[in-house]
């Protein structure tokens, strides 16, 4: 019987210093040298890729944010037409948890490419971006409008737009802006980012970053 108390005892008892030392090792060591690592070499990409402008952080290239008007309480937002616009963000969800940011959750529509409302989405996003990006002397036709302008990525928050998607918002940006259709050619063009690695992915354009050089550009009005 004293036997048996004593193994179970020394059982515990190494079982205990087995989850102190791992507790130790994979719960303090491992994220402090993890932490330290990533702080010492990509300390930007550490801190959440934030992008500052006017010195304060408007928020991350990782990232992609809407660009609406005010509106009341409610309301459907519109989008401020001055800036360039991102892709859709249908599929995201809502929360109530934390009232400093719009978002916590993301995540896609898991509509099928046959679905009537994913078509519907489709096809009122398409007439949205002719409408709104159509300026005298520049119409813009619905054979012009890039796939990625009309629908949303896996998560919903994609920051990147395509370079057809930048050029096509060119014209309305620049009327909006009292500013020459070839100055925000010339800054979508310095922002179009090629294949990561020369071979993956397609060229892009941060929407993000854009905007930022764009508010540079205006003064930020």
């Amino acid at each position: 019987m004293n036997q048996t108390v004593t193994n179970i005892a020394r059982l515990l008892g190494a079982g205990l210093r087995a989850l102190l030392v791992l507790t130790l090792v994979t719960g303090v060591i491992y994220p402090l040298v993890v932490t330290g690592v990533a702080q010492a070499l990509f300390p930007h990409k550490a801190d959440g890729s934030e992008v500052d402008a006017r010195g304060k952080v408007v928020g991350s290239s990782l990232i992609g944010q809407p660009y609406d008007l005010p509106s009341a309480k409610g309301g459907t937002p519109r989008p401020d037409l001055r800036w360039f616009q991102g892709r859709p963000a249908h599929g995201l969800g809502t929360n109530s948890v934390n009232t400093r940011y719009r978002l916590l959750v993301s995540g896609a529509t898991n509509l099928a490419a046959d679905s009537k409302v994913l078509l519907r989405q489709v096809e009122a996003a398409r007439a949205a971006v002719v409408r709104d990006n159509s300026v005298p002397g520049h119409p813009v036709r619905p054979s012009d409008v890039p796939a990625d302008a009309v629908t949303s990525s896996g998560s919903g928050l994609d920051p990147d737009i395509s370079p057809q998607y930048a050029d096509l918002q060119v014209h309305r940006v620049a009327e909006r802006n009292g500013l020459s259709v070839s100055r925000v050619q010339n800054l979508v063009d310095e922002h179009i980012q090629g294949r990561t690695l020369g071979f993956l992915g397609e060229p892009r354009v941060n929407v993000l970053a854009l905007n930022t050089a764009l508010g540079e550009l205006t003064g930020g009005h």
